[in-house]
């Protein structure tokens, strides 16, 4: 595999966040709406900064059950969409971030697998998706990233939502 030095995105330190900071990302990172043209134009940011990076990602958006938007960039492989469809799962049954939700189990000394008891075919608590969370209506659905590390895969869903929603 060939070095990406501009994967991460420029201002993110490499520490890895604390629970509350991924708490407070979904906080402040909340849609008025959610139509499929703005899937289309998050979708389309993702690609342009993940193309940036020259990062082999794949990019996924749903909502409601329905895909609004993907997009494979070179050095994707079909196992990306599958990691994309286990860690969306995790966001739709938890209503949080696919890497909150792991990191909330590594914070209390156990691993999604074991606490969850899901089927890990099925379901990945691993970076990379994200809720697409309207106020005052809750989670509707996911945008996910999938090629990078986790943590990287989660950086570049975040970075792309500061900078949709202007945050």
């Amino acid at each position: 595999m060939s070095h990406h030095p501009q994967i991460t995105p420029r201002s993110a330190p490499e520490l890895t966040p604390s629970v509350e900071e991924l708490e407070a990302q979904e906080r402040r990172l909340i849609f008025r709406r959610f139509t499929c043209d703005d899937a289309w134009t998050l979708g389309s940011l993702l690609v342009e900064l993940a193309r940036e990076r020259q990062a082999p990602v794949a990019i996924d958006i749903h909502r409601a059950g329905q895909q609004l938007f993907h997009a494979a960039l070179p050095g994707a492989t079909p196992d990306n969409d599958a990691w994309i469809a286990r860690k969306r799962r995790v966001v739709e049954r938890y209503g949080a971030s696919s890497y909150l939700v792991g990191a909330r189990c590594r914070a209390k000394g156990t691993t999604f697998e074991e606490s969850s008891r899901l089927d890990p075919e099925v379901y990945a608590a691993h970076g990379g998706s994200f809720p697409i969370n309207i106020a005052d209506v809750g989670v509707v659905g996911a945008v996910t990233v999938s090629g990078l590390p986790q943590l990287q895969d989660h950086r570049l869903v975040v970075e792309a939502l500061e900078q949709f929603l202007g945050d």
